[in-house]
């Protein structure tokens, strides 16, 4: 990790650099796979999971059959674990269920909003170099509480041209029935513009890499809606010297082995943590399994001391986290000045990955700085609110002859006229 000691604001951006792809390379080959997709259809996408996944696909779509039978693929225990973690979304997103009544803007005026859900999602599972069943359950969850009419899954196909049964069945458990073996910017493709094999969506949702997500940006231009821009990983640590560098080390890995893009940063007013970090890491990180992964991440991580707390929470804001660890006395102290984040952890006990799993919050989150103005995933991503207004004859009576001023001040005689044969059709004398 670099480091760095006391920097001034002038010098945060350059330390808040994200590890990426040059666009001027990565959105002309990802237009190009959108393009063979949209008109090779099936055929492109088993090209594609040929030479990117290394697999021969011969039905793209998963059968009922192949369904059911992950259930006999996972563990008890596991199964346990994830109907626990199913268990815990459903109540944080069934909370999100809002209801407006209706307002009277003026006497005879009234308007309300009311919430339908987005009829055909796409949800977007990686599963390149790990099977993230667990983002299955966050994308599905709040897809079927919304009450969305057609849910198309689709995730990168195993060398066997088959689908990890944990995703299998955590779908299934989910209550998502079309699930596609495709990866990819091809599968966002696939998505956005329909296949044989593969529904066409109104909206797509999920993380994923880089050309991940530049697939996502590029269909959204040609009108499918996307949750966000959702790339690598990453997260931010704030600690003071009370912190414990074992947990901060564990918490930093955690994100490092997601993938060798993904950023780790340590915000710190204790000038000993990061060496006391980096030792602790230096410990850890052999025994994990996907070690080489996390040390390439780290190669671009940072630690950086800063003389206040107030300090680091502004640096943080300033990087926009999709991750942000407080572990510091009193955390919550800190919220309310938390202005850009994905999702916050407070405190000692409160790890990163209970979010990624089983705590009920979505792990679905904004990365690369779009925390400024992005989301996480929630029921609200899954619905679009319509609006209603209903206006009795006193309400036009009240509101008319300032919409027909204001139509004609626009110079719209029609808007005015419309207003204007309504008021005639009450007041026929015009008394």
């Amino acid at each position: 990790m670099r480091h760095y000691r006391y920097p001034g604001k002038s010098h945060w951006t350059a330390i808040c650099d994200r590890p990426q792809i040059s666009r001027e390379k990565l959105f002309p080959e990802v237009r190009r796979i959108l393009e063979k997709v949209r008109i090779g259809g099936d055929a492109a996408l088993r090209h594609y999971a040929k030479r990117f996944d290394g697999a021969d696909v011969a039905d793209i779509r998963c059968t009922p059959e192949a369904i059911a039978a992950s259930e006999k693929h996972v563990p008890d225990r596991l199964k346990a674990d994830i109907r626990r973690a199913i268990r815990n979304i459903s109540q944080f997103h069934a909370s999100q269920r809002l209801e407006t009544a209706p307002v009277e803007t003026a006497p005879g005026v009234r308007c309300w909003r009311e919430a339908r859900p987005v009829e055909k999602v796409g949800l977007y599972v990686p599963g390149g170099t790990a099977p993230l069943f667990s983002s299955v359950l966050m994308l599905g969850i709040p897809a079927v509480l919304a009450g969305c009419q057609e849910i198309v899954l689709c995730s990168p196909p195993r060398r066997d041209g088959s689908l990890h049964p944990a995703i299998l069945w955590a779908a299934k458990e989910t209550g998502i029935k079309t699930i596609c073996k495709a990866g990819g910017a091809q599968a966002i493709a696939a998505m956005a513009y329909g296949t044989a094999s593969v529904p066409k969506v109104y909206k797509l949702f999920g993380p994923g890499n880089q050309y991940v997500t530049a697939a996502k940006l590029l269909a959204a231009a040609e009108g499918t809606a996307i949750d966000m821009p959702a790339g690598p990983s990453e997260v931010l640590v704030i600690a003071d010297a009370e912190a414990d560098p074992v947990f901060i080390a564990a918490d930093l890995l955690s994100q490092a082995e997601h993938g060798a893009d993904s950023q780790v940063l340590l915000v710190t007013t204790d000038g000993n943590m990061p060496q006391r970090v980096e030792e602790e890491i230096q410990r850890q990180l052999p025994g994990l399994p996907r070690a080489e992964i996390a040390a390439k991440a780290l190669e671009h991580g940072a630690a950086v001391v800063l003389k206040t707390l107030d300090e680091c929470v502004a640096f943080s804001n300033h990087y926009a986290p999709e991750h942000l660890i407080i572990q510091t006395i009193d955390a919550e102290k800190l919220t309310g000045k938390v202005s850009s984040a994905g999702s916050v952890f407070l405190g000692p006990y409160t790890p990163e990955s209970a979010g990624d799993y089983a705590s009920g919050t979505n792990h679905t989150l904004p990365t690369n700085a779009y925390a400024r103005n992005y989301s996480g995933v929630s029921l609200d991503s899954y619905m679009k609110m319509i609006t209603f207004q209903k206006i009795s004859e006193k309400g036009l009576r009240g509101i008319g002859p300032s919409v027909e001023n204001m139509a004609d001040a626009e110079g719209m005689r029609a808007h005015q006229l419309a207003v204007t044969r309504r008021l005639r059709s009450i007041n026929p004398e015009g008394k």
